[in-house]
């Protein structure tokens, strides 16, 4: 596809848009419920295709964390948006009044969409729900790491939507690139923080607003008054879940020496039970691509020559495993700063585990490195609780959880920083994809024509009133 072609889908959308500006809400319903039946009747097919991309992808996580998250976004956003729509009151200063204040939301145009690999189908089809919602048209460019499941995509949104409503460009980085470089609206892009920087800098040319939702290297915290039985299930279920290929992912652990042994090794047998065999599972995933693979393989091959300790969940034949492209859990113990994996955001299943001997000292290491997508902790403890998310800058946390707070339709999902900048999901994605234009509405009663020039001495008078009153 040339930047000529995707020009012409542009200026088609924005005619399009300019057409029919503030769309009603029963045509936005329309599109959120074609697109909802369109998921629904799909399921399966997109179960295969993603599978097919990866190589080998649980049909069950598909659902799980992609098909069922759709279903719930939509399912939010029709019992929500047309409320999120209507005009409404603000408060008006009193030195300004009978004048009177109000917001109206209002589409952006154009919104452009980059989705990564991980989650294809639920990265490309929430911030979707989002922009439909808000009365946008929409270009999408989803990731060449998943060609099969891209084709798909764009075939089946083109039996619903017209080309000048919902677009899929397909292609490879020269595709993505020219894609980030058009003057959309508003620019969402899914991925890692290095092209994430790409994207913002080649948005800034067109002045074009982004949120960026990228990634980090995300911690958990272990305090002592923690369930450990609660805990190592859910820090395993969470690092385990697309084979721990996911931007909120825990990607190492905190906590006192003493207890890393046996928690360690809690977590290879927790592992070891919900995937009995990790080679040939069905409900166990692949790593995307080979050069993905050969990068997790060398981050343990730096951490072991350099003095770490792995261990490695299920006897499965090595061959067999690297010809599958899947990794067990393999938790890394006695690291230390210059090994990559601990500057590098694993995105796989490998789980460092660091030793901090107090709360503080946890809080520190966590502040003396980028800002995280995601924080977790563990515990009972409400007064250390309350303390660490206080304490501590993050793009989203849970609390005795991992992962699942970025599918909640009423909080944010955004990272601050190198882990991100803005947020959507729910009407904080109407927002973004709104704009909240702030209208005055002056009173023929207005006292404004007593600050009329010329400015005499009464002038003067009216201002020191005024000045008590703001």
């Amino acid at each position: 596809m040339s930047k000529s072609n995707l020009n012409q889908i542009l200026h088609a959308q924005r005619t399009a848009f300019n057409a029919n500006s503030n769309s009603p809400w029963d045509e936005r319903k329309e599109k959120l419920v074609k697109l909802g039946k369109l998921i629904n009747e799909n399921e399966l097919r997109f179960q295969q295709t993603i599978s097919e991309d990866f190589g080998h992808r649980s049909f069950i996580e598909t659902t799980l964390a992609e098909v069922s998250v759709i279903h719930g976004g939509i399912k939010h956003a029709l019992k929500h948006t047309q409320k999120w729509m209507r005009t409404r009151k603000a408060p008006t200063a009193l030195q300004f009044k009978p004048a009177s204040n109000k917001i109206m939301p209002q589409p952006l145009g154009v919104i452009g969409i980059i989705s990564p690999w991980n989650y294809p189908l639920q990265l490309a089809i929430m911030p979707l729900i989002g922009a439909l919602g808000a009365g946008n048209r929409v270009m999408i460019k989803p990731s060449e790491y998943t060609p099969r499941f891209s084709d798909l995509l764009k075939s089946v949104l083109g039996e619903i939507f017209s080309d000048d409503e919902v677009y899929v460009a397909i292609g490879g980085p020269e595709v993505a690139q020219e894609f980030s470089a058009l003057p959309f609206d508003h620019l969402l892009f899914t991925g890692s923080t290095n092209v994430g920087r790409m994207v913002a800098s080649a948005a800034a040319k067109n002045l074009t607003p982004v949120t960026l939702e990228l990634g980090g290297k995300s911690p958990v915290i272990i305090d002592e008054s923690a369930n450990l039985k609660l805990t190592i299930a859910r820090i395993t279920n969470g690092k385990l879940l697309n084979a721990g290929q996911t931007c909120v992912a825990p990607d190492y652990v905190l906590m006192p020496q003493h207890g890393i042994e046996a928690f360690s090794e809690a977590l290879i047998a927790k592992a070891e039970e919900f995937y009995p065999a990790f080679a040939g599972n069905p409900d166990y995933t692949s790593i995307i691509a080979s050069s993905h693979y050969a990068r997790l393989q060398s981050l343990l091959e730096d951490a072991k020559n350099k003095g770490a300790t792995l261990r490695t969940a299920g006897n499965d034949n090595a061959q067999v495993l690297a010809q599958e492209r899947r990794i067990p859990l393999t938790v890394v113990t006695n690291c230390t700063p210059d090994m990559r994996i601990m500057q590098e955001e694993i995105f796989g299943p490998l789980l460092p585990i660091v030793a901090s001997a107090t709360l503080e000292d946890s809080l520190k290491y966590i502040q003396s490195r980028e800002r995280p997508l995601a924080l977790y902790w563990f515990g009972e403890n409400k007064a250390k609780r309350d303390h660490v998310l206080k304490n501590s800058i993050s793009g989203g946390a849970a609390i005795n959880e991992t992962a699942w707070q970025v599918v909640q339709e009423d909080i944010p999902f955004g990272g601050i920083g190198p882990s991100g900048m803005g947020a959507y999901h729910g009407e904080h994605g109407f927002q973004t994809f709104s704009h909240m234009k702030g209208v005055f509405f002056q009173s023929r009663f207005s006292g404004g024509k007593m600050l009329f020039p010329p400015y005499t001495e009464k002038t003067k008078k009216i201002l020191n009133i005024l000045k008590k009153f703001m």
